[in-house]
């Protein structure tokens, strides 16, 4: 049972934020990030969808110890839905063009939520390649050692092509997010499936 709150949380985290980043007017989801959608007049969508998946993800973990008896990869992935939890309970301050209206630059000062939002990234985007390590050097089955190794180091990658992304204002930095997002999500919801198999 839990190990499908683990899929159906990180599938509903996806499918959430890109109907509503596709639908929401004045949003750029090239350029812009999904914590972004958190702002604005439906920014509650996205806290929910923060908050509902981190909840499911965070229950998951029993599940994957259950089932795979890494008490690593459990914990990881119970901080990597913790983290979630913090990204929506802490939202990031507008900037960069949205909410529409907003200056189209990264303010020199941010708020101390806006500082804890980016505290929680930090630990999303570092907990979820530290957990598919170590689903790698736990699982038995070779071809998910493997998928898990390949996961954590695009992962890795991806978290600093994103960073610079990021602090250059790139008009592409959205899509790089999204592109860590799905690759890491995706690998967690399979993970899930084969250990429920």
């Amino acid at each position: 049972m839990t190990l499908s709150l683990g899929m159906a949380g990180s599938a509903l985290f996806v499918l959430t934020f890109l109907i509503d980043g596709a639908t929401r007017p004045g949003y750029n989801p090239i350029r812009q990030p999904v914590s972004a959608l958190a702002l604005g007049a439906r920014g509650w969508i996205q806290t929910t969808n923060f908050v509902v998946c981190g909840l499911f993800i965070m229950a998951s973990a029993l599940g994957l110890h259950q089932a795979s008896g890494s008490v690593w990869l459990a914990v990881l992935v119970a901080v990597f839905g913790l983290a979630l939890i913090a990204s929506g309970v802490f939202p990031m301050d507008p900037m960069r063009g949205y909410p529409p209206g907003t200056r189209d630059n990264t303010p020199k000062k941010t708020s101390t939520t806006h500082k804890r939002h980016d505290r929680a990234g930090v630990v999303v985007f570092t907990s979820l390649p530290a957990a598919s390590l170590a689903a790698a050097l736990t699982l038995e089955s070779t071809p998910w050692v493997v998928l898990s190794g390949l996961t954590s180091m695009a992962l890795v990658a991806l978290f600093f092509v994103f960073g610079y992304a990021w602090e250059a204002d790139s008009p592409r930095a959205g899509l790089i997010q999204r592109l860590t997002i799905v690759t890491g999500w995706t690998w967690l919801s399979l993970l899930s499936w084969h250990l429920m198999a």
